[in-house]
């Protein structure tokens, strides 16, 4: 058995190749022994590098998970040192409000007691005085009433008119008033903050990375619903009613003026701005189309390099014609090979920073990866290459 029958792949005697495998492609055991050694090597490169490439993620990855629990030990430990002096702020104007109650209390006090004793004073006087008249009436001879009613007449006259001014009964509620109105803005203010820092909290990308969706039903899982923008079409672009199809036609269509209307090419932008985890799919006929996604502030006019997708840094845009694949990013083209179909899914991962072009026919077949940074919110874009080419954002169930 030292013939190795590569038609069939397996060993053979010399009598079988002159038979049953007469005409095959054989070779020495030896020599397909020797090849296949030299394939198993390759493999087992392949695999230590593999190897070590998942070893240098995983340390990556505690390195993250690290960072993470350093970053969260520190927000926990600032915000506690923060909100002990907001404790310890609120404590001091507690003690100064009460302290200035206190004194403003001993001063009204004092002012009232200092009142109070010089009219008891003045009573005890118009008292004395009262029965000196009194007595003076009962006196019976009239010379000696006539003789002393001078002197007492004069004291008889009010020598006091009351200048106390009694308050409404509200003294201190003015305080009760001001501090209920400052508990009251410190209660929005904390509100409406304490909204903000809890979204902070929740979107603060501290997520290890979420892998990419394998079978087509884990893409769905990110379907959103796209339509297109109108106000973003070429005057040449005809929408459906339902503004998920476009055709390009040899009129102008009579869309109003618009200073988010490209001028100078065949292409329109998403309504829906996309964050997150999207996926979408378009379904495209005629010579060829651009699927792209592109910042809200790419240009409108001039050229094809400042408007057109994928001719700017603001735009990435994969095209599709009947014989190949290209992408194209700020002018820059890579042939991409793949299945030929009309219809491209585009998977998004925004803040991973991933943009996937796929092939979607019977299976869905990688294009085209990109791994960048997007700083700004994202939209998915279709330009056209001629009369009569269409694209439609599908309906994906």
């Amino acid at each position: 058995m030292k013939i190795f029958c590569r038609t069939d792949q397996q060993c053979i005697c010399y009598l079988c190749s002159m038979d049953e495998h007469k005409g095959h492609d054989t070779v020495s055991a030896a020599a397909e022994r020797t090849e296949r050694q030299r394939e198993l090597e390759v493999s087992r490169q392949n695999i230590q590098q593999g190897i070590q490439d998942r070893e240098k993620d995983v340390k990556l990855l505690q390195q993250e998970v690290e960072a993470i629990s350093r970053s969260a030990d520190k927000a926990v430990e600032d915000s506690e040192k923060i909100f002990t002096e907001l404790i310890r702020l609120m404590e001091e104007r507690h003690s100064d409000v009460e302290q200035q109650v206190r004194w403003q209390q001993e001063t009204e006090v004092s002012r009232v007691k200092e009142l109070q004793e010089k009219l008891e004073q003045e009573i005890t006087e118009l008292k004395r005085k009262d029965a000196e008249l009194e007595e003076l009436s009962h006196t019976e001879d009239h010379n000696q009433f006539l003789h002393n009613y001078p002197s007492l007449s004069a004291l008889s006259e009010s020598t006091h008119s009351s200048s106390i001014n009694i308050r409404p009964l509200s003294y201190f509620e003015d305080v009760t008033a001001a501090v209920s109105e400052v508990r009251d803005k410190l209660q929005d203010v904390l509100r409406e903050t304490w909204t903000n820092v809890s979204l902070t909290v929740t979107d603060v990308d501290v997520l290890l990375p979420n892998p990419e969706p394998k079978p087509r039903a884990g893409f769905l899982k990110y379907s959103c619903e796209i339509t297109l923008d109108p106000n973003t079409a070429h005057i040449e672009l005809l929408l459906s009613e339902g503004n998920r199809e476009v055709i390009v036609m040899k009129k102008q269509q009579s869309y109003p003026s618009h200073s988010d209307r490209f001028t100078s090419c065949f292409q329109v932008l998403s309504r829906e701005s996309l964050t997150g985890r999207c996926y979408w799919e378009v379904e495209w006929s005629g010579r060829g189309v651009d699927v792209a996604v592109a910042y809200k502030n790419i240009s409108r006019v001039w050229g094809l390099d400042e408007c057109g997708f994928g001719c700017n840094d603001k735009s990435w845009s994969l095209d599709c014609d009947s014989n190949s694949y290209k992408f194209w990013y700020n002018s820059v083209k890579t042939l991409v090979s793949g299945p030929q179909s009309s219809r491209v899914g585009v998977y998004l991962d925004h803040s991973a920073g991933i943009l996937s072009f796929y092939s979607v026919s019977g299976t869905m077949t990688l294009l085209h990866r990109v791994q960048t940074t997007f700083t700004q919110p994202l939209y998915a874009g279709v330009l056209l290459h001629d009369y009569g080419d269409t694209a439609e954002l599908c309906k994906l169930k």
